[in-house]
């Protein structure tokens, strides 16, 4: 992966300004970014993230998105419990981000804004913002239906109690 390319492929259409984002992950590791137009982003929740991987340990969750995801990008944000999957734009047009059928769960399209931690940044680092399973190269994102279908497996262990 070319950390460099992906910096780039987000930045392309993503914020308004590419200089300040660039400055944004230099100095604070996160960077604003729009969605929509690249990328969207579903929002997930920890609880419901940690009942499908079975667990709320980093390093088995990570792997049981990498895996369930077949490797597409997320990162988590540990302050406010909510990890994000990069899926392509036309996702936040699905009816089931917008139906109420994937509680704890939101599609951000167009409108919304996002902040993204830096490339380089993931578990190892420490940080409170770092990528799960990071992007391997530009434009490579999750599948809407793999994401979905996590979504509904983690309401699933849920309804059933068998969250971690």
């Amino acid at each position: 992966m070319s950390v460099q390319a992906v910096a780039s492929w987000l930045l392309i259409s993503a914020v308004e300004s590419a200089d300040r984002a660039w400055n944004d992950w230099t100095t604070s590791d996160i960077a604003l970014l729009r969605c929509g137009g690249l990328f969207a982003a579903v929002r997930m929740s920890a609880g419901l993230v940690h009942a499908a991987a079975g667990s709320d340990e980093p390093k088995p969750v990570c792997g049981f998105l990498d895996e369930a995801l077949h490797g597409g990008p997320v990162f988590t944000d540990q302050l406010s419990s909510r990890y994000y999957a990069l899926v392509p734009p036309s996702a936040a047009q699905r009816p089931e981000w917008t139906d109420g059928r994937h509680e704890g769960a939101e599609c951000l399209g167009i409108g919304s804004y996002l902040g993204v931690p830096s490339p380089t940044l993931d578990e190892e680092h420490g940080h409170r913002c770092y990528w799960c399973v990071p992007m391997m190269g530009p434009g490579n994102l999750c599948t809407a239906d793999a994401v979905s279908q996590l979504v509904l497996y983690g309401r699933y262990r849920l309804a059933i109690g068998a969250a971690s």
